[in-house]
């Protein structure tokens, strides 16, 4: 059954009234207005934010009769609102998220009768002077669609949701009081080209603005750059578009540099509307990300000799073309690599609605972790991020918004997308993307949008783009056979094995006929990402691979507060909302706080410009690479100092002139000038350089670290190996050993062999001793591996059964010897366990912890034989697990000895997949400290290549963990469970312990949420393992931590 289209269900309206598309500009009186650049000195404008009348509405059709009326009476059903916002977030409809499915049934281009509508109502005024010219007013943002009225006369109608709509008013406006009024539905049409991943949020979201322009003045216009005589020279192309015919009117044409010198200025005559004007600049400054020198360009309008109008826009010298022989897109001639983010609006109270500052705060910040290029997923942005990207330097993809990802799950995703009847809705996405943003110098690609398939019209979106501005490249993921695309475009494409069909980044290397970026990779959600460097070791390997962006910047919660008023973030079905992709929306580098989470730590490290070697550690050599791709590392200073693992700078030193010259991807080679110095005996030194900023520049000052580099020099003296004479003393007892070791007591249970507690001088420092563990609070990115682990092999019931438990006395030791099987319930593969603890008469125990991998390996031979009883659905089965969450020793501490200070990796959280970022160093934190707060609670805190760790008291009691090689660990007030059962970061159980974990091996992160999985080197697998570590219980009164991590024993 078809029935009669609404206007917001008529593919083939894109509006009524709304003025072309166009650059976002606002019209000064004069040049001195202009180039002040304030609002409130422009022709005419009115911020029409703030408080409206709002009343929401289930359906259109329940929309009071008249309501647009200036003589409407407002009765209780209305309240205000302020506007921007989104009604959900202001408690009016329903909260939902979802990744890729529609909210309603597929039936384009209809919605549901149920189509929940914000009435909205503000009065506005206006002058006398005013009303004498043009009254635009522009709607930056309406999601989805939208009529309006102005004092009672219908005014305008559009659909697009993150598309700026502009309508001209003049003729429904009066001097005095204005009354608007706006009719926002939640779907229309316009919504099946909006499936994008991410909260389903209503209103008027971005700002609504009230521009006077005069009559006389422009419409329009264009700025492009043409590089000649190799990039020193460039002819500046600016194409004015006015409202009417300018026969007496002519425009002075007038270009700054940075200093507002002039560089030229001149005047030219319009013809009838427009004018096509070329000027020829020498010895220009060219933009890009790291040198973004911009220009102002000033139109004036004249008309006997008076000005009526003035612009200013920036203009940024710069060329972007494809090296189709190296199969490299180029700024200015160079190749770049792209070492971006995806970025969607968000904040955690306002939904959509981001501020000005907001923006300039998240691209700082941005700029702070080496970040130079921004997509703006998955529709165009607010206009002044372009304009910061301009300044602060950055590449932008701009994308259109559209994304019909919904479509894939029909099994028939080219429904629209191939339907030549939607064409002229696909191109309005573009074309009004384009045409506001075409003035951008930072815009290097258009994006036609995201996860729509791919069809004819897509094919009409990029022949469009290449016609209206063959000077940028046209990008989109989903023309998997670059058939109109400048550039091969993969998302989440592994690097190693995939367990199910889909390209390899090999496969790439070995096919790709254009350039290829990761439109998106390395997936942030929860703990992780994991495997960034493999991806940038690719990039830098393969010129042709420049890089890509990283989903994403932001997690998506929302907050809220339980009934105690405790702050909690809420993800997908938190709000009953069915379907739901649950906290697939917490995927981001930065926290909903907009706290930077450990994987953006990491990937500033991997970002970073600067490659430091080590050549010569004798002689201080080093290699210094330049990983700009324009500038030279003149910007830079080198601080590099000697540290040595008892937290002491021995000397330190800062230098320029090696650095300065080096040019992008070149090298230089030096010394550093080190001074002979004493070398302590059991200490290990390093050489630790920090690159930091010269001079203050627009994002951060001079104390602002861009890369960092650290070596481990070969100079450590051995520690001499203590000889103990004496042993400790035994009583044994019914079902234990007390052992009375110095101001130790350590009491082992005789059954299963483990410790009971261990007290020093009187105080219970270890509450229950180490048991082997393997299971950790599962991440986000183990939800695939998850059932497995939990439905068939059981990893999370592991449980360890006691062989037998032996006690040995020799002439200056106890030996406590127990064998253990560490099994899962039902499995046939385990663990042959042994647990040696060796403790001495001085308080120290030594533990050697062994594993042999035992039990069935292999599938029966049965399984392999057609006439095996093997059923058909085990065949093909692992018998083993592929990967294991951990292995390593739980304890629980009693709860005083929150203190920590360790040797290892630090400050931050590390895992073997994400532990670039971390330096060697010795780190003091507390407990809690150490705990990051995922949205989402799951596997955290780890500290990797750990020498030792202790935890103290303060009472300044400690006990230490030294590891014979290297170690993880880990220190929480939650345990594993606390951690896996709770939903949200308010829901963990605080223990009355801590829970201390020392790890032989823990599985890396990876992205597997989306993504690759954990790669070779970083999984933690069943095979065979040892591990050794001291364990020793003290005072710091009587000997400091670096005198007790040093000891050695025979």
């Amino acid at each position: 059954m078809k029935r009669e289209y609404k206007d917001f269900e008529n593919i083939h309206l894109m509006h009524r009234n709304r003025l072309d598309a166009r650059t976002s500009f606002v019209a000064y009186r004069d040049e001195e207005s202009a180039l002040y650049g304030d609002n409130f000195n422009t022709y005419g404008y009115s911020l029409l934010n703030g408080v409206w009348d709002f009343r929401f509405v289930e359906s259109p059709d329940y929309a009071p009769k008249n309501f647009e009326k200036e003589n409407y009476l407002l009765d209780d059903s209305w309240n205000k609102v302020s506007v921007p916002h989104n009604w959900q977030l202001d408690g009016y409809g329903k909260m939902h998220y979802s990744d890729l499915w529609y909210n309603f049934s597929i039936r384009p281009p209809y919605v549901p009768s149920f189509n929940p509508t914000g009435l909205y109502r503000k009065y506005f005024y206006v002058s006398a002077e005013d009303i004498k010219n043009k009254m635009i007013i522009r709607f930056h943002g309406v999601d989805s669609g939208f009529h309006f009225w102005v004092n009672g006369e219908f005014a305008g109608f559009s659909k697009g949701a993150r598309l700026t709509a502009e309508f001209d008013i003049s003729k429904f406006v009066k001097e005095g009081e204005n009354l608007i009024a706006v009719k926002v539905y939640q779907w229309t049409d316009g919504t099946y080209l909006e499936d994008q991943d991410m909260w389903w949020l209503s209103g008027i979201f971005r700002d609504v603005e009230l521009l006077v322009e005069p009559k006389k003045g422009i419409f329009d216009f264009a700025i492009n750059t043409f590089m000649k005589d190799n990039y020193t020279k460039s002819d500046l192309s600016v194409k004015l578009y006015a409202y009417e015919d300018c026969k007496n009117r002519k425009a002075l044409i007038k270009l700054l540099d940075k200093n507002n010198n002039i560089v030229f200025e001149e005047e030219t005559n319009f013809e009838n509307k427009n004018i096509k004007f070329s000027k020829e600049v020498s010895n220009i400054l060219l933009w890009n990300a790291e040198e973004p020198n911009l220009y102002t360009l000033i139109i004036n309008v004249i008309e006997n000799n008076n000005t009526i109008e003035t612009i200013t826009h920036c203009v940024g010298f710069r060329d972007i073309d494809v090296d189709t022989k190296n199969k490299q897109f180029r700024v200015n001639g160079t190749p770049i690599l792209i070492k971006g983010v995806n970025r969607h609006d968000y904040h955690p109270v306002y939904g959509r609605v981001v501020s000005e500052e907001d923006i300039l705060k998240d691209m700082l910040l941005m700029k702070k972790h080496n970040i130079n290029a921004i997509r703006t997923s998955h529709y165009p942005d607010s206009p002044y991020l372009y304009k910061l990207a301009d300044k602060l330097g950055f590449y932008v993809m701009d994308e259109a918004d559209l994304e019909c990802h919904g479509f894939e799950l029909s099994t028939h995703y080219t429904w629209i997308t191939d339907d030549k009847d939607w064409e002229e809705a696909y191109l309005d996405r573009i074309i009004r993307t384009l045409k506001r943003d075409k003035n951008h110098p930072s815009i290097i690609m258009w994006s036609l949008g995201n996860e729509s398939a791919f069809g004819c019209n897509f094919v009409a979106m990029a022949e469009y783009c290449k016609k209206e501005d063959p000077t940028r490249l046209v990008h989109y993921e989903g023309d998997m056979k670059v058939e109109v695309a400048d550039v091969n475009s993969t998302m989440y494409t592994w690097i190693k094995e995939r367990y199910s069909p889909g390209r390899l980044m090999k496969d790439i290397i070995a096919t790709t006929t254009k350039p290829h970026i990761l439109c998106e990779y390395c997936h942030a959600m929860g703990n992780g990402p994991g495997g960034l460097l493999e991806y940038q070791e690719l990039f830098y390997k393969y010129p042709f691979l420049q890089g890509g962006f990283i989903w994403e910047w932001y997690d998506h919660g929302i907050l809220q507060h339980d009934e105690n008023g405790t702050a909690y973030y809420a993800y997908g079905g938190d709000f009953g909302d069915d379907p739901t992709n649950g906290n697939f929306c917490i995927d981001g580098l930065l926290m909903p706080d907009r706290v930077p989470s450990p994987g953006l730590i990491e990937l500033k490290k991997i970002f970073e410009p600067v490659l430091v070697e080590m050549i010569d550690s004798s002689s201080y050599k080093i290699r210094v690479t330049n990983r700009y791709d324009f500038i030279t590392l003149d910007h830079l200073e080198l601080n590099w100092s000697i540290y040595n693992s008892e937290n002491e700078i021995i000397c330190s030193d800062t230098i320029y002139e090696e650095i300065k010259g080096i040019k992008p991807y070149t090298s230089k080679e030096f010394a550093i000038n080190v001074e002979k110095f004493n070398v302590k005996v059991g200490v290990d030194y390093y050489l630790n350089i920090v690159f930091k900023l010269r001079k203050e520049n627009a994002w951060a000052n001079t104390e602002h670290k861009i890369a960092t580099a650290q070596f481990l020099l070969p100079v450590k003296k051995e520690s001499p190996v203590i000889n103990l004479t004496s042993k400790p003393k035994v009583i044994e007892k019914d079902f234990e050993y007390e052992i009375h070791s110095g101001k130790s007591i350590i009491r082992f249970d005789k059954v299963l062999g483990n410790i009971i507690t261990w007290s020093y001088d009187g105080e219970l420092i270890m509450r229950k001793g180490p048991a082997l563990g393997f299971w950790r609070a599962p991440i986000d990115n183990d939800m695939y591996i998850l059932e497995e682990w939990k439905k068939q092999y059981f990893v999370h019931l592991m449980r360890e059964s006691t062989e037998s438990v032996v006690l040995k006395e020799t002439n200056n030791s106890i030996i406590i010897e127990v064998d253990t099987i560490n099994s899962a319930p039902n499995a046939a593969w385990y663990y042959e366990s042994k647990y040696i603890y060796e403790v001495l008469d001085d308080g120290n125990v030594l533990l050697s912890v062994s594993g042999k991998a035992s039990g069935m390996k292999e599938p029966h031979p049965s399984l392999l034989s057609s006439e095996g009883s093997a059923s058909e659905a085990m065949r093909g089965l692992s018998v083993i697990p592929k990967m294991l969450p951990r292995i390593g020793l739980d304890f629980e501490i009693a709860k005083e000895y929150d203190l920590l200070r360790w040797y290892g990796r630090g400050p931050g959280e590390s895992y073997s997949d994400s532990k670039q970022a971390n330096l060697f160093g010795v780190y003091d934190s507390d407990v809690e400290s150490t705990h990051t707060n995922y949205v989402k609670p799951q596997e955290n805190g780890n500290r990797t290549d750990v020498k030792w760790v202790r935890l103290q008291s303060m009472r300044q009691i400690g006990l230490m963990a030294v590891a014979e090689n290297s170690m993880d660990f880990s220190a929480h007030f939650y345990t594993i469970s606390d951690l896996e059962q709770a939903k949200h970061r308010h829901e963990i159980k605080k223990s009355d312990f801590i829970s201390f974990r020392l790890e032989y091996k823990q599985n890396g992160l990876g992205t597997h949420s989306c993504g690759q999985d954990q790669l070779e080197p970083y999984r933690c697998k069943f095979e065979d393992f040892e591990f050794k570590v001291r364990l020793s219980a003290y005072s710091a009164k009587e000997v400091s931590d670096y005198i007790e991590a040093k000891r050695r024993y025979k």
